[in-house]
């Protein structure tokens, strides 16, 4: 049976993560009492049980832990910003050419931002098929649940009399140097780092990426681009879906509590949207890392997850 340590069982992905294994037969999980869970010991040994260790930490945590399970036979996905564009480690969207086969091989997984899920889905098929140019200058907004900002959002959201402000969604990453840009940049392959706009609303989870695009910089129609998301997405986990009829509008919470994405193009003509839908702690965090172990323990990568 396949031994599972979670890091960092207490954060929001950690949660979401256990819930999800917990009543799985084909695997044991590490459970460390709560007085010791931060205690480096308790933990290198945990690392060295496991066969499978999720990273559910702070960056620097997460370097640490790596340091930790040094010499132990654990494959290990982190969660976090760490190592998603450090060599030796294979980037955790299974959908890229090439990353299913290498996830089946590896040792070291980094789990992608959320907000980089939908971004990379919708960009990096257009780059490597010369549909668009490296160099262009792209724009992104992103809207999200308050769940994508950890405990302490949640808990802001959540408390009664809350502060007004957070009535309204509210843009952040203002000095455009979000933290999700790099993998964006390196696994999309460009030249130029998009203006990226990420805004938190007044809802749980799900997340709406939105990148835009001027028929003069598209090498192509848009039924050239749709036809590429159909070709590329056709699994349970990522497809390519016809806009939804939900009056003229598109909810960013449609796939709130799923683990699934889905890829859209809207617009007209002469100025194209390419949308991707799913729950920043499904396909944008959790869903992806058991994705991934699926992937690294030879199951259908769909076990346990809500498609």
């Amino acid at each position: 049976m396949t031994k599972v340590f979670i890091d960092g069982s207490a954060g929001t992905t950690g949660l979401r993560i256990h819930e999800r294994l917990q009543d799985r037969s084909d695997l044991q999980l590490i459970i460390l009492p709560d007085e010791v869970r931060k205690d480096d010991n308790a933990r290198k040994e945990a690392l060295h049980e496991a066969d499978i260790a999720f990273l559910c930490l702070p960056d620097a945590a997460a370097v640490q832990a790596v340091a930790l399970a040094e010499g132990s036979k654990a494959a290990i996905i982190d969660t976090s910003t760490a190592h998603r564009t450090a060599d030796g480690w294979v980037y955790g969207f299974a959908e890229l050419p090439g990353k299913r086969e290498a996830l089946a091989k590896a040792k070291r997984v980094a789990n992608p931002g959320c907000h980089a899920s939908g971004f990379v889905a919708l960009v990096e098929p257009l780059v490597r098929e010369g549909l668009i140019a490296p160099e262009l200058g792209l724009q992104s907004f992103s809207l999200t649940g308050y769940s994508g900002g950890g405990k302490g959002m949640i808990a802001d959201y959540q408390a009664e009399g809350r502060n007004p402000l957070l009535d309204a969604p509210r843009q952040y990453g203002l000095t455009q140097q979000h933290k999700h840009l790099k993998e964006m940049v390196k696994l999309c392959g460009l030249a130029t780092t998009p203006v990226f706009c990420p805004i938190v609303a007044d809802y749980y989870s799900g997340m709406e990426v939105v990148v835009t695009l001027f028929r003069k910089d598209l090498k192509g129609t848009p039924e050239d681009v749709k036809q590429l998301y159909k070709n590329r997405y056709h699994t349970a986990m990522v497809h390519y879906e016809e806009a939804a009829d939900e009056s003229g509008f598109l909810s960013a919470n449609a796939l709130s509590g799923r683990d699934d994405m889905q890829i859209t193009v809207c617009g007209n003509e002469e100025r194209i949207l390419l949308i991707a839908r799913f729950d920043n702690l499904g396909k944008g965090a959790s869903g992806a890392a058991i994705q991934n172990m699926n992937i690294m323990l030879g199951l259908d990568e769909t076990t346990g997850l809500n498609v």
